[in-house]
């Protein structure tokens, strides 16, 4: 599989490239144990260009990709960067990048299992650079029925929260983290270009579609 990154090789030799790393996060205490045995129950996000981009759960047909500031991802206790190379897109081709990814992957569409915020993160390095993350950031999910064994009810989805409804129907989105955080939002939602949903002064609004 040729990726991203080779074909862009062929250009100016003298642009600039960014580093990509995986950010791993720890979802629960039991990971202090697992990990020297090469498991464990993993958050993980992409960084590039002075930002992190991960995927969680919440109950729309929307975007639930979303970024934050790198190492700091609310809710969950970081652990370890992993790099896995580089890229010429500018910040603002990253991000577009990004947005367009994000169509794939819906708040409502995450599963525990079989779409989690590993899986989007193995999308973007596959990619970018032709090749996985490393296996056992994703192993456990791999192993079915055992993950739910030990990762606590309280922490079994990466959800991003939304607002309560306003007066015309219409939601936000509002907070990040495990059920029952009351935090306040330290994270942005992306979305597709043309999406009915946007984000204007850094707070998440709901466009109206006009009506013929």
């Amino acid at each position: 599989m040729q990726s991203l990154l080779s074909t862009r090789e062929q250009g100016d030799s003298g642009s600039s490239r960014a580093h990509l790393y995986l950010n791993v996060y720890d979802l629960t205490h039991v990971n202090n144990y697992l990990y020297w045995f090469g498991f464990g129950v993993f958050h993980s996000g992409i960084e590039a260009h002075g930002m992190e981009y991960a995927f969680g759960a919440h109950e729309y047909s929307t975007s639930g990709v979303f970024e934050v500031e790198p190492k700091s991802c609310p809710g969950f206790i970081y652990r370890r960067s992993v790099w896995l190379g580089s890229t010429d897109m500018s910040p603002s081709e990253f991000r577009s990048f990004m947005e367009e990814l994000s169509g794939k992957y819906h708040g409502d569409s995450y599963h525990l299992i079989s779409k989690n915020c590993n899986h989007f993160t193995d999308d973007v390095c596959m990619q970018l650079t032709g090749k996985p993350i490393p296996g056992w950031v994703n192993r456990i999910a791999k192993l079915g029925s055992l993950c739910s064994c030990i990762l606590p009810e309280r922490i079994q989805v990466t959800t991003v929260g939304h607002a309560a409804g306003s007066d015309d129907g219409s939601e936000s989105v509002s907070s990040y983290g495990t059920r029952g955080s009351d935090e306040e939002p330290d994270h942005h939602l992306l979305t597709q270009p043309n999406s009915d949903v946007a984000f204007l002064k850094e707070k998440p609004v709901r466009l109206e579609r006009e009506h013929p």
